[in-house]
C-alpha cells in the first residue's frame, strides 16, 4: 500500500510505504464507534441542574392552616406541587466521562487512520521547511493542494512559523501528533499530515 507524497505547489513528488497488514484490512467501525462515543462522553460538562424543594428560596412559613379550609393540608409553599415549588428528581451536576483500555484507543487510531486512507482523505505533503510570512501563504499551499472543509493537520517537522500563519484559517486546526487521538481525526473531513508526522503516527498504531 502506498500513499502518494505532494509538494507545496500541489505536485506529486514521490510516495510512502503503508503497511499493508493494516491497511489493506477492512475498518472496525464497531470498535471506532465505542472509542468516538467515549471521547463524545468525556467532552460532556454534565453542569445542567435544578432546584429541589431544599434549594428554591423561602417556604418557611406555612401557606394555610392545617384544617379548616377543604384543601390538602401543605407545610410548605416550595413543595415539588406547589406552583414556584422545587422539582422532583431533576438533573444534577455530573460527570459523564468514562474510560476504554489504552489498547482500545490505540486501535481506534490506527482504525481512523485507516478509515481516512480509504475515503482517500488522507494527504501527505514534504515537511515544509522554508518559513511562511503570511496567512495566505498557508493559504495557497492548501488550495495547491485542493483542500477544502474541515481540514486537521497535523505538520511535525515543519517551520516553526506554520502554527502562526495558519491560525487564522477557520476551517483548518493544527495538533501535534502525540495529541492526536481517533475523535479528532474522524471530525475532520481531511487528515493533512507532513512526512514526519506520518511517520510517527505509523509508529504509533504499530506499537
Amino acid at each position: 500500500m502506498k500513499l502518494s507524497v505532494f509538494d507545496k505547489n500541489g505536485k506529486e513528488k514521490g510516495s510512502v510505504n503503508l503497511p499493508d497488514d493494516i491497511f489493506d484490512a477492512r475498518v472496525n467501525t464497531y470498535l471506532l464507534h465505542q472509542a468516538i462515543v467515549m471521547y463524545q462522553a468525556c467532552l460532556r460538562q454534565g453542569t445542567i441542574a435544578t432546584k429541589n424543594r431544599g434549594a428554591v428560596s423561602g417556604g418557611g412559613k406555612k401557606p394555610f392552616r392545617q384544617k379548616g379550609t377543604g384543601r390538602a393540608r401543605a407545610g410548605s409553599s416550595r413543595s415539588p406541587l406547589m406552583h414556584g415549588g422545587g422539582v422532583v428528581f431533576g438533573p444534577v451536576p455530573r460527570d459523564f466521562s468514562y474510560s476504554i483500555p489504552k489498547k482500545m484507543k490505540g486501535i481506534a487510531l490506527r482504525e481512523s487512520l485507516k478509515a481516512k486512507y480509504h475515503d482517500q482523505q488522507l494527504i501527505c505533503i514534504e515537511d515544509i521547511k522554508g518559513e511562511l510570512k503570511k496567512t495566505k501563504e498557508f493559504a495557497q499551499i492548501l488550495k495547491n493542494l485542493k483542500l477544502s472543509g474541515k481540514i486537521l493537520g497535523a505538520l511535525d517537522g515543519s517551520d516553526k512559523s506554520i502554527p502562526r500563519v495558519s491560525r487564522n484559517i477557520r476551517a483548518f486546526s493544527l495538533m501535534r501528533v502525540q495529541d492526536l487521538n481517533a475523535y479528532d481525526i474522524m471530525r475532520a473531513k481531511k487528515l493533512f499530515v507532513s512526512e514526519t508526522a506520518l511517520k510517527s503516527l505509523l509508529e504509533r498504531i504499530q506499537k
